[in-house]
């Protein structure tokens, strides 16, 4: 239902590290905080294919087709994954968690509308 993949390169020598996450293929970026015991999402997106980047912590990720087939996943730092359109997404987050956000096309449409439902 979702694709997990892996960051397009990474560096590191002593002076620190280098992460290129992606390099092509999308348009909106977020960083989003969430404490522990938090519940976030319960949408899905029809236009959108949402990319997600664990930067520290860790969730609990159900996702759930149009036909109510649910998966469950846990995901911690450095882990990344791939959610297409059409597949609801929620996250429990296990401890307070950083994670980058990214839309092929962004959530905002030019009419001021946004393609996210419940």
């Amino acid at each position: 239902m979702i694709k997990v993949i892996k960051p397009d390169f990474e560096f590191q020598d002593e002076r620190g590290f280098l992460l290129q996450l992606v390099h092509e293929g999308f348009r909106q970026f977020n960083i989003i905080f969430s404490r522990q015991g938090v519940f976030r999402g319960g949408h899905y997106h029809q236009e959108n294919t949402e990319a997600f980047y664990v930067i520290s912590g860790s969730f609990e990720l159900t996702v759930k087709t149009e036909n109510a087939v649910e998966e469950k996943y846990i995901f911690q730092k450095g882990e990344m994954f791939l959610i297409p359109p059409y597949v609801s997404h929620s996250f429990s987050y296990l401890e307070d968690t950083l994670i980058a956000s990214m839309y092929d096309l962004g959530v905002e449409r030019a009419d001021g509308t946004k393609d996210i439902y419940t």
